[in-house]
């Protein structure tokens, strides 16, 4: 059984989970944003009392504006991209915005190359035109090395099955 830097072998499968760098989880960043509001709003309701009326609804404004863009990111930062080898399947699903997009292939039919170079994201294709692209979340100089493991577990399923 080869060793491998990106994948895990989970029984008689090799998946490989691809994930987005994500330094704050989307419950923590509702935490801060609730936060921010408690403090915001708390000094925007002093002076308001204090006579400055436009800055309250000012206030609101910025919240609501800081809200939505960390409502964008929230929706974006569980995305990722699951490849496993199971059984007589290469399984490819990607994860973006909470849309799952799952695409099957037969490992002896894979072809495993970059896109347009050695940076590119890589392309999975097989059979009957279909192809997806992989590698969104690992840094480009590693690439290639996540397109030579995968080609080196489908050949060593080759072998094995």
């Amino acid at each position: 059984m080869p060793v491998f830097r990106f994948a895990t072998v989970q029984g008689q499968n090799i998946v490989w989970f691809l994930k987005r760098n994500c330094s704050v989880t989307p419950a923590q960043l509702g935490w801060f944003y609730a936060s921010l509001c408690v403090v915001s709003l708390a000094i925007a309701a002093f002076f308001w009392l204090h006579g400055a009326t436009l800055i309250l609804p000012f206030a609101w404004l910025e919240l609501g504006a800081v809200g939505l863009a960390f409502l964008v990111y929230a929706r974006h930062a569980a995305d990722g991209e699951r490849i496993s080898l199971q059984g007589r399947r290469l399984v490819v699903e990607l994860e973006s915005a909470g849309q799952l997009q799952r695409t099957e292939f037969d490992p002896h039919w894979v072809r495993v190359e970059p896109r347009t170079g050695d940076r590119s994201l890589i392309e999975v294709s097989g059979r009957g035109g279909r192809s997806v692209r992989v590698g969104r979340y690992v840094r480009p100089e590693l690439r290639p090395l996540l397109a030579q493991e995968l080609r080196n577990a489908l050949r060593e399923w080759g072998t094995v099955r």
